[in-house]
């Protein structure tokens, strides 16, 4: 058996051959990219006969540089950073930190401990591409409330009626509409039903836009209109990236459809109470559909943080919610 271990960065990948004895074969810094790679493999023929011999520790799994080294047929063991770093203690104490020391710490890693990590998923291409557009998708969702909660606030200083015309929740598609054609509130009470009528929504369009224009003409506080007009340049700039994020959101939303019904486990997935399209597909994207994923049920709950943990010594017992885990 062959041990290699690999401190990845961008532009550089550290790298430490050994032996099953512990003894260091070789250490040499790589290229990222193809000739990287390709010099890695030069290493690891030199002392080994079958890519299955070789087992691999990085710190993450995921990248180009991963996927390669699974392709070749190496067993890939991808260390939790955390457990990197107490790995480290066993080392040096003084607290010294190097990335050449890293790659060996790696390589002792697996040459003692692999049985104690999670070797990298072979999952499917469909379901990789699965995760990507969730991942994408989901951090659509949360620029698009991190814009929101900007707007909210803005208008909760210079604009409260726009706050109580939109149930403070300015991210609708009547709020982007409307506030889009008036981010102040003298454009505000400006507006007549007939535009709001052909701003908002497609149902009930006249109840919404008397509801919309009453509260909009409201009396209220204001601030100095070189103020007002400010905070109207941030809220007018702020919906419309609000916008064009629910616009791109749609197109991913639907690409993210179309990868996740095409899933043989798909059917599977939804069959769950709760999960819908968008939920499910991010249920398959971070589980994997590789099935020799997890070796135990219970390691599925403790990979997705539902399994409890237990901290005993002495007489005292405590079993406390698992604080670790895959939160996406």
């Amino acid at each position: 058996m062959l041990l290699v271990g690999i401190d990845w960065a961008e532009r550089h990948h550290d790298v430490c051959v050994m032996a099953a004895d512990g003894s260091v074969l070789a250490s040499e810094r790589i290229a990222d990219g193809l000739v990287g790679v390709a010099r890695l493999h030069e290493l690891v023929s030199e002392w080994a006969q079958e890519p299955a011999e070789v087992v691999v520790g990085i710190e993450t799994d995921r990248g180009l540089l991963v996927g390669a080294l699974v392709v070749a047929g190496y067993q890939v063991v991808a260390v939790n950073p955390l457990a990197a770093s107490r790995y480290r203690e066993r080392h040096t104490t003084s607290g010294a930190k190097s990335d050449r020391g890293d790659a060996r710490m790696l390589a002792d890693l697996v040459r003692t401990d692999r049985h104690r990590h999670r070797q990298v998923a072979g999952d499917s291409g469909l379901a990789e591409a699965t995760k990507v557009l969730a991942r994408g998708h989901q951090q659509l969702v949360w620029a698009r409330r991190r814009q929101a909660n900007l707007v909210r606030s803005a208008l909760q200083v210079f604009y409260p009626a726009a706050v109580a015309a939109f149930g403070g929740d300015p991210s609708g598609r009547d709020a982007v509409a409307v506030l889009g054609l008036a981010p102040t509130p003298e454009q505000g009470r400006a507006l007549s039903h007939g535009e709001l009528v052909r701003a908002g929504r497609r149902r009930a369009v006249d109840a919404r836009a008397a509801s919309i224009q009453a509260a909009l003409a409201g009396r209220q506080l204001e601030a100095p209109p070189v103020v007002a007009a400010a905070y109207g340049q941030v809220v007018a700039a702020a919906v419309a990236v609000i916008g064009s994020l629910s616009e791109q959101l749609a197109v991913l939303e639907a690409a993210l459809t179309k990868a996740f019904s095409a899933h043989r486990d798909a059917g599977i997935v939804q069959s769950q109470p709760g999960l819908g399209v968008v939920l499910g597909a991010r249920v398959l994207a971070e589980f994997g559909d590789d099935p020799d994923r997890y070796a135990t049920a219970k390691a599925r709950k403790a990979y997705a943080g539902t399994a409890p943990i237990t901290r005993a010594s002495g007489l005292r017992q405590v079993v406390l919610a698992r604080s670790v885990g895959n939160d996406g």
